[in-house]
């Protein structure tokens, strides 16, 4: 039996950003056991991690994070030495429907994971030491920011951030991390309110955490009810494409697997009870990064050039949808060196031949068959 130097359970690492966190960890540290544990909800899907499957630092667990015993029991089990929490229920428009199911996960899930590691840690005799629990949260949280136009200059506008950089942005504000929190959606309430069960857990107990809230996230693997895939599926299948109100609001957009690296960055160099932002200081009007997104599918599949434009629909605007995010990841990049590899271009390019040439996994999504196939394998907890 091999001796692992850490023993990591990644919550949710069948979902979208997850499965690119297990991946990189499992191949990038074979010293690790990394534990995935998800409930496979409709978001949660083992084909993203079909490639993983041999690889002997690699231990796959059905299980709802809500189930606070199974928790224990496993962590203590399996001498879990740090926790990466990304399992959570995501989706605004899901949220709007049905806020208990995100309060039960995003909340209570939240708590289960903490009082877990709390129990198993505190029984050790190091305790806390060489322990972390790494809490992944959204810029959501901090509500939303307004457009604005510096000296009569309509947005986007050329700005400097706090880092000395240039970029283009929608306003002169950001979101810090000291910006206070102001959910408006029953979605980033809940995720607010995990976030400081997380930290009231370092404050009363002195559990180690991190933080980390997170701004938009689009690459291979995310599930097609998210703007980015859903698109680039209905452009292929010229099916219509909604758009909120005017597609007016503003979004910061990270390529997934930059996420990844700052979380294995922070998780390894980050300092215990910080909070860090990461964002892509790239910011995108929705309607003006749909238009990108038509662009580059119609350019892929030989469709003459904007052809597909004419399936855009505009749809109601959706309650309390917020008019602009966007992140100030300064900290990050000033004090542990992270920052993106892609320019955006680049990154919708490589997202969108990933999806059209993984065509077999869209549809097995899109039909719901991959949930019976890995139901039936692992059963019901």
């Amino acid at each position: 039996m091999a001796e692992y130097t850490k023993t990591i359970i990644i919550t949710g690492g069948a979902g979208f950003i997850g499965s690119h966190v297990v991946r990189l960890f499992v191949n990038k540290y074979p010293q690790y056991k990394i534990i995935n544990l998800d409930k496979l909800t409709y978001a949660g899907n083992l084909a993203n991690l079909k490639d993983l499957q041999e690889k002997p630092n690699y231990m796959f667990v059905k299980m709802d994070i809500c189930d606070f015993e199974s928790v224990l029991e496993l962590m203590q089990s399996e001498h879990v030495t740090g926790v990466i929490h990304l399992a959570a229920e995501s989706h605004v428009d899901r949220s709007i429907k049905d806020p208990f199911t995100f309060a039960k996960t995003n909340v209570m899930g939240t708590l289960s994971l903490l009082q877990a590691a709390k129990i198993y840690w505190e029984s050790l005799p190091e305790r806390f030491q060489q322990k972390l629990f790494y809490h992944i949260s959204t810029d959501e949280v901090y509500g939303a920011l307004e457009l604005t136009h510096p000296d009569g200059i309509e947005p986007p506008f050329t700005t400097v951030a706090s880092s000395g950089e240039h970029h283009l942005a929608y306003g002169e504000d950001f979101f810090y991390e000291t910006t206070k929190y102001n959910p408006h959606s029953p979605y980033s309430a809940s995720k607010a309110s995990s976030d400081h069960f997380v930290r009231a857990y370092h404050d009363t107990y002195g559990l180690p955490v991190i933080v980390t809230n997170c701004s938009n996230n689009y690459g291979p693997y995310q599930f097609p009810e998210k703007l980015i895939p859903l698109f680039i599926n209905n452009i292929r299948h010229k099916k219509p494409l909604p758009v909120y109100g005017k597609g007016e609001n503003v979004r910061d957009w990270l390529y997934v697997e930059d996420h990844a690296r700052a979380i294995d960055l922070i998780f390894h160099q980050g300092k215990v009870a910080e909070t860090y932002n990461i964002g892509g200081f790239n910011e995108w009007k929705n309607i003006d990064l749909i238009k990108v997104i038509i662009k580059t599918v119609d350019r892929l599949l030989g469709n003459p050039e904007g052809e597909s434009l004419g399936l855009i629909t505009y749809v109601t605007d959706r309650a309390g949808h917020d008019l602009r995010y966007a992140i100030d990841s300064t900290k990050l990049q000033k004090e542990l060196g992270w920052e993106p590899s892609l320019q955006f271009e680049e990154g919708i390019e490589k997202t969108v031949k990933w999806y059209l040439a993984n065509q077999e996994w869209m549809d097995n999504v899109t039909s719901g068959e991959y949930q019976s196939y890995y139901n039936n394998m692992y059963g019901n907890r």
